[in-house]
C-alpha cells in the first residue's frame, strides 16, 4: 500500500501544543510551526482504526496490557534491530521524559553528578537539576564533518558520575551514533561504574545510509549497566498516548525500576495507548519505511536549497530523527536577534538552539516532518530574509 504524506490536516483548534500554543511561546499565532517533535502526518489508518474500533465498546474501565502488547513490542525489536528482549525487561511508564526523571530518582541520589552530551533534548536538564542532582555537561565538539564526542573530557568526568544520559540517536543534532562511538563510552562507564540510560525514541527514524546501534547490545556487560527507553511516539505521532517502554535486562535494576514505578501508581496507562501500541508495531513496518523515505526527501529539499540559494546558513545533515539543525553564526546575530528575526520577519515558529544547552548558540532546530509543501514556503521565507544579509557586515 502506498501512504500520501502530503495531505494536509489542520491541526489547529484541537488542543494542539505545536499550533494551539503559537501565540503563547512566539508572540505570533500565524507562525509556521516547525518546533515540537511530533509530525502534521496523519496517524496510520490501521492504527486509527484499531482505537476507533475500541472506543466503539461502550466501557473504559480499568484495563491490564496482555501478552499481545509484550510481543509486539518484542517483535518489533527483534525485526528492526535484531535486538532480543524477553518480556520480563519490558516495563510500561507514561512517556519517555517521565522515564527519563523516574530513573535518575530511582538510581541516584541527591548531589549525585549526571553526564549529559550537549547540545541536547532539553527535559535532560531538567531530568537532572529538577531532581537535585549536580549536572555536568559532556560538551559535543562541533567539526567540519558534524558533532562528535569528547572522549578525553569523558573520561575525566566519568570518574566520580552516577550516570550517563545519552541521546541515542542524538537529539537535535541528529547523529546516528556509530558502534565504535557507543564502545568507547560503554568502556568509560564500565571503568568507572557509571550507569548509562539510553534514550533511543527516535531508533526508527534513522535516515538511509545509517544504521541504529542500540547501546544494550554492545555487550552482556553493557546491558547490564544500562536503561533503555523506547515508544512508538515518535515513529507513528503518537506522543497523545502516553505510552513507552523501559527495557532493563539487568534483573537487580529492573527490580528496583519496577518497585519505584509501582509505588508511584504510573503503571495501568491507558486502554487507547496499549491498543495503538499493539496496532503499530504489528502492521506499521511498510508504513515507517515510507515515512523514512519522505523524511529524506524533506532532508535532501532544505539541504539542496540552502546549499544554492542562502550558503551562509550551515545545513547539519541528519543521519536520524526529523530534525534539523541549522547554524546561523555567520550572520553574527545575537542569539536574542536571530530568534526575534526567525519569528517575526521569516515567519517560523523553530526551537532556539540556546535551549539545548551549550553549544547551541547561533544555531536553530528545524522539524521537517511535515508536507513538503510546508517545507518549501519555510525555506522561501529565510531565502526571502536572509539572503538580504550582507555576511561581510557583520563580522
Amino acid at each position: 500500500m502506498n501512504y500520501n504524506f502530503d495531505t494536509a490536516i489542520e491541526r489547529a483548534g484541537t488542543s494542539c501544543v505545536k499550533y494551539d500554543l503559537r501565540e503563547n511561546l512566539f508572540g505570533k499565532a500565524d507562525v509556521i510551526p516547525m518546533w515540537v517533535a511530533d509530525m502534521d502526518f496523519e496517524t496510520p489508518d490501521f492504527i486509527r482504526t484499531a482505537v476507533i474500533d475500541r472506543a466503539l465498546h461502550p466501557v473504559y474501565g480499568y484495563t491490564f496490557r496482555d501478552s499481545d502488547y509484550y510481543k509486539h513490542i518484542i517483535n518489533w525489536l527483534d525485526k528492526n534491530h535484531q535486538w532480543n528482549v524477553d518480556k520480563d525487561s519490558i516495563i510500561f511508564c507514561p512517556g519517555v521524559v517521565p522515564a527519563l526523571n523516574f530513573a535518575v530518582l530511582a538510581f541516584t541520589k541527591p548531589n549525585d553528578k549526571i553526564i549529559i552530551q550537549p547540545p541536547v533534548y532539553f527535559p535532560f536538564f531538567g531530568a537532572v537539576k529538577s531532581n537535585n542532582r549536580e549536572l555536568v555537561n559532556n560538551q559535543l565538539i562541533k567539526t567540519d564533518n558534524g558533532y562528535v564526542i569528547d572522549y578525553e573530557l569523558l573520561e575525566e568526568q566519568a570518574k566520580d558520575a552516577a550516570m550517563l544520559i545519552l541521546c541515542n540517536p542524538h537529539n537535535p543534532v541528529g547523529r546516528a551514533w556509530k558502534k565504535e562511538e557507543l564502545e568507547k563510552i560503554a568502556s568509560i562507564c564500565l571503568k568507572n561504574n557509571v550507569l548509562v540510560l539510553s534514550d533511543e525514541i527516535h531508533a526508527d527514524l534513522v535516515l538511509p545510509g545509517f544504521k541504529h546501534e542500540i547501546f544494550a547490545k554492545l555487550s552482556p556487560e553493557v546491558a547490564a549497566i544500562t536503561i533503555t527507553t523506547h515508544a512508538p511516539s515518535k515513529t507513528f505521532n503518537l506522543a497523545g498516548l502516553s505510552t513507552s517502554s523501559v527495557i532493563i535486562s539487568n534483573p537487580g535494576l529492573r527490580e528496583i525500576f519496577k518497585k519505584f514505578v509501582d509505588n508511584l501508581h504510573i503503571g495501568m496507562g491507558n486502554i487507547f495507548g496499549m491498543v495503538a501500541s499493539n496496532a503499530a508495531y504489528e502492521n506499521g513496518n511498510e508504513w515507517r519505511l515510507q515515512l523514512v523515505d519522505y523524511l529524506n526527501g524533506n532532508v535532501n529539499y532544505v539541504e539542496n536549497f540552502i546549499k544554492n540559494n542562502i550558503p551562509a546558513i550551515r545545513v547539519l545533515r541528519p543521519e536520524a530523527t526529523y530534525m534539523i539543525w541549522l547554524d546561523f553564526s555567520a550572520f553574527g546575530l545575537s542569539d536574542a536577534d536571530l530568534k526575534k528575526k526567525i519569528i517575526f520577519e521569516v515567519g517560523l515558529g523553530l526551537n532556539a538552539g540556546t535551549d539545548f544547552g551549550p553549544g547551541g548558540e547561533g544555531c536553530m532546530r528545524l522539524n521537517i516532518a511535515c508536507q513538503r509543501k510546508t517545507v518549501e514556503i519555510a525555506m522561501h521565507n529565510l531565502k526571502e530574509v536572509f539572503s538580504k544579509i550582507s555576511i561581510e557586515t557583520t563580522l
